[in-house]
């Protein structure tokens, strides 16, 4: 850790262990809900560790979000479907991204206070070893509809929606930069911009706090890092091994929980799925959650 950190974030928990790819957390309804990429499986916990197996996804990669009237929303990256679960618990087709992109087009996903679902993919198969070509934002307004509203980003991960509903940030891990569109009425992305660029920080997923900086985890170099509008760092928290994802939650928002497991290489990434070094930690950060998601 670095020797700035303050003290609150020195005292870092752990929440949970013998997970294999802890991914994409989200605070909802007084718990942390999050995917185990590995198990294909959406596990909730409590405030005290106790953990629940919600549901199980139909592919890898996998992510959750909620519509403003409390529908949730799943992400089933290699079959290219948003679902949404239906009263009986069933997953049920929201919107197919196939017909916006002809690659695997899931991966991160994030729906605004009005609606919007934005959901990125990478633009190759990354686990596959695929060469390197420039990923996309989609934008789902409603069921059965599906548009391109950003494309030419550098492996996008991560993304966040300010608490103001104006601005997208995603993180392009490739670029090493956090990158930032204006939200245009209709939920078009609009005036791209580096919002922040990172130097040697490479992002994997994001999150806001009240005070307008962005929490980045980072897998490579095993650290969650916070920094502000513009790339100047404010904290840092290494970890031991590579932090995939992070989120701000808890009854007062200053949760800070951070998604780890130890990283084999992109090339090899097949062997986290079968062991169990995935564990979830937390400390109390500096200021509370702001924003989607």
């Amino acid at each position: 850790m670095s020797s700035d950190i303050p003290a609150c974030l020195m005292s870092m928990r752990t929440v949970l262990t013998g997970l294999t790819f802890p991914e994409q957390p989200r605070w909802h309804d007084g718990r942390l809900w999050f995917s185990d990429w590995g198990t294909r499986s959406v596990l909730a916990v409590d405030p005290a560790g106790e953990s629940q197996v919600v549901l199980h996804g139909r592919s890898f990669p996998m992510c959750v979000d909620w519509l403003p009237d409390g529908r949730l929303l799943l992400v089933s990256g290699r079959e290219g479907i948003v679902h949404c679960r239906a009263p009986d618990g069933a997953l049920e087709t929201y919107a197919d991204l196939n017909r916006v992109s002809d690659r695997p087009p899931g991966n991160e996903m994030v729906v605004d206070g009005r609606g919007h679902v934005y959901v990125n993919g990478g633009g190759f198969d990354f686990a596959g070893g695929e060469e390197f070509a420039p990923g996309m934002i989609a934008l789902i307004d409603g069921p059965d509809s599906a548009r391109i509203v950003a494309d030419d980003l550098a492996f996008p991960n991560g993304m966040l929606i300010a608490p103001d509903g104006a601005t997208l940030i995603v993180g392009e891990s490739y670029a090493r930069r956090l990158s930032a569109f204006d939200i245009a009425d209709d939920g078009s992305l609009v005036n791209r911009r580096i919002w922040a660029d990172l130097g040697d920080g490479v992002p994997d997923g994001i999150c806001m706090d009240a005070e307008g900086a962005v929490w980045y985890a980072d897998v490579p170099n095993r650290r969650c890092v916070r920094v502000r509008e513009g790339g100047e760092v404010l904290n840092e928290v290494q970890l031991e091994d590579g932090c995939f994802a992070c989120m701000l939650g808890g009854d007062d928002g200053r949760t800070l929980f951070m998604l780890t497991a130890e990283w084999p290489g992109a090339e090899r990434m097949a062997e986290m799925f079968g062991k169990q070094s995935g564990r979830v930690f937390k400390a109390t950060a500096p200021a509370a959650h702001a924003g989607w998601p």
